[in-house]
């Protein structure tokens, strides 16, 4: 490789997104400066101007530059249901469904003991001051079913459960249009267990 302290600073910099490794991170560097330095540019300023403009909503905790989300602004929402989803990506995903029409919460992360995240760094207590604002009916728990996903929705199901809430998990089964010989088994067993009257 060319000896350039500052193009080992790029690599090491393009490497801190997640997925990608030395060769990923060598190839885009590679590409930007030898075929886009003009893209490379307005990538610096895009990262510089969304580091410095894009905070967390006061209501809901997504990403956003105003001091709410236009998601918590829009008043065609059901404002009674609240799903709560571990990331904006996560938020985005359900969005994109055109399925759900209620608000959010946004924990950006989730409950990790091993390493340290507990329930003050995913915050909690404003989730459940949310939860009992006196509007909020249903809580809908989306977090990812991973081991992690799973106790940071006990925990939030746990602490809810008190306040007279209605609180539901979203479920879990065979993807629409999969054969079951090809589905995994942990998928289909916790398709049995949820399954539903037709």
């Amino acid at each position: 490789m060319a000896d350039s302290n500052a193009l080992e600073g790029l690599i090491q910099g393009l490497r801190r997104l997640p997925g990608v490794g030395v060769k990923s991170a060598s190839r885009m560097a590679f590409h930007l400066l030898q075929h886009d330095r003009s893209g490379a540019r307005a990538l610096s300023v895009a990262l510089a101007h969304a580091c410095d403009a894009v905070k967390h909503c006061e209501r809901c905790h997504t990403f956003t530059e105003a001091q709410f989300c236009r998601t918590c602004l829009d008043s065609r929402r059901d404002a009674t249901r609240l799903c709560v989803v571990e990331t904006p990506a996560d938020q985005s995903a359900v969005e994109r469904t055109g399925a759900y029409r209620g608000l959010y919460f946004v924990l950006m992360g989730k409950l990790n003991p091993l390493d340290g995240i507990g329930p003050r760094d995913i915050g909690l207590g404003k989730l459940f001051e949310r939860a009992g604002d006196g509007v909020v009916e249903e809580v809908i728990l989306a977090t990812n079913f991973t081991a992690e996903g799973e106790a940071t929705a006990h925990v939030i199901s746990e602490g809810l459960r008190a306040r007279g809430l209605r609180i539901t998990r979203l479920a879990r089964g065979v993807p629409v249009g999969s054969e079951l010989e090809y589905v995994d088994l942990g998928t289909i067993a916790h398709a049995l267990v949820d399954r539903r009257q037709t």
